[in-house]
């Protein structure tokens, strides 16, 4: 997907195509897509690395004394919104964010994240990923604001009439093939309203991007159906909630390097390795893979999400599974992160936890075969199988006492992070909600 475009060739693509706005994008701290939109009269200054903006009012980047930001435009980040007119067409470049002095600003996710890619190339690694992105589709009201509301009844693999949102998960498809996304599947999933849309695998920064596009092309095409997506964990009780499981893998010289036929299960020690430092890193990296109050709304036994700190190549109940194919296919995939995750943020501590594993030569306990959620609380703690944290304010706790997914992260986004959430909790644990009106009022 990624383009190898000129500052020549995007003027000169800007005037062919009849490029009236271009947006140029980043993501402030928690995962948000922003905009600042100019002009083709301003493409020119803007490619130049002359556009400022106020970083004071973006969330979790600088304090109003030193506020001042440039946007840098990668420039194989060129894409033409196929949603958009198609006289005076509108067009983005995702960018980079630097201070005045020419330095990159640390604060920045997608800084965060080429941080993490330039150690693993150093190591000789390149980092690839592919990404499982699932959704809600729920019916707006009169005034167009989201519900929770859905008409449909249709489940895992459903399709229609049974399911109601094929015909807006189609556009989406074809709206991603139109902005250079190779869709591998598209499906209905296990809850009411609920899909699956999986692009193919490619470099851990450029699947990044494609992440925050994905989530804005999808969204954006499901408003034209009269509907809206949410990436929200957990947005109905009782039913499974959305997941962003990240399939990974590491090649060298352009070999995938947790491949080993001689191996039992086919898997590398640089494989067994990087496991072990996710799991070693886990339940650090939980406040950052799993973001919101309502993660852990999804995080519970009994609806599919995995809570519990294990790999297996057989069953799906642990938090690390590999999946069946082998060779160049060979991958890790961790099941816990959800959709609202800075995908930046997100794959940079998996990359580096990773990295640690194999620096550290970090074997993981046995694997485990059986469904953990059946098993005792004692056959559990017999085979040293942990849980990740239960709640938002535990996995910010273990962020804190993690000091290498800190030093991940750098010192401005960790503090700014966990203060953030340490604030969520706050507000969050003093409101009352409509279960404890029911459960108590008319008792007490």
């Amino acid at each position: 997907m990624r383009k190898n475009f000129s500052k020549e060739d995007i003027m000169a693509l800007v005037s062919d195509e009849d490029v009236e706005f271009i947006r140029l994008q980043f993501t402030d701290m928690f995962g948000s897509l922003k905009n600042v939109a100019i002009t083709a009269s301003q493409l020119e200054k803007a490619l130049d690395n002359k556009c400022m903006f106020d970083g004071s009012s973006i969330e979790g980047f600088a304090r109003i004394e030193e506020s001042d930001m440039y946007l840098y435009p990668d420039l194989n980040t060129l894409e033409i919104f196929p949603w958009r007119p198609q006289q005076g067409k509108v067009a983005r470049l995702i960018c980079d964010v630097y201070r005045p002095n020419g330095e990159p600003f640390e604060g920045d996710p997608r800084y965060i994240l080429k941080c993490a890619v330039k150690e693993a190339e150093r190591m000789g690694y390149k980092f690839e990923v592919g990404p499982e992105c699932e959704f809600f589709l729920f019916h707006t009201d009169e005034n167009g604001m989201p519900t929770t509301l859905t008409h449909e009844k249709a489940g895992y693999f459903d399709l229609g009439p049974l399911d109601l949102g094929e015909n807006a998960r189609r556009d989406m498809v074809l709206t991603l093939e139109d902005m250079g996304f190779v869709v591998e599947a598209s499906h209905h999933e296990v809850a009411s309203a609920q899909h699956e849309i999986d692009f193919k695998y490619d470099e851990a920064l450029a699947t990044a991007d494609n992440i925050m596009t994905f989530k804005l092309a999808v969204k954006t095409i499901a408003k034209r159906h009269g509907l809206h997506a949410t990436f929200m964990p957990k947005p109905k009780y009782g039913v499974n909630g959305s997941g962003m499981h990240i399939n990974m893998s590491l090649s060298k010289d352009g070999k995938n390097i947790f491949n080993d036929p001689a191996d039992e299960l086919g898997l590398s020690k640089e494989a067994y390795y990087f496991i072990g430092g996710i799991m070693k890193h886990m339940k650090g990296m939980t406040a950052i893979t799993n973001p919101l109050v309502n993660s852990y709304k999804r995080l519970v036994p009994g609806y599919e999400a995995p809570v519990y700190i294990a790999w297996s190549a057989t069953n799906r109940s642990p938090l690390i599974r590999i999946p069946a194919i082998r060779g160049e296919g060979t991958r890790i995939e961790l099941r816990c992160p959800d959709p609202a995750a800075n995908p930046y943020l997100a794959l940079a501590v998996c990359l580096r936890a990773g990295l640690d594993g194999i620096a550290g030569r970090m074997n993981p306990p046995a694997s485990v075969d059986r469904n953990i959620f059946t098993m005792s609380k004692e056959e559990k703690k017999k085979l040293g199988i942990e849980a990740i944290p239960g709640t938002l304010i535990e996995a910010v706790y273990a962020l804190e006492e993690d000091e290498f997914i800190q030093e991940t992260l750098g010192r401005h986004v960790s503090q700014k992070y966990i203060e953030a959430k340490k604030a969520e909790w706050a507000d969050y644990r003093s409101r009352v909600t409509d279960w404890e009106i029911n459960q108590y009022l008319n008792q007490f």
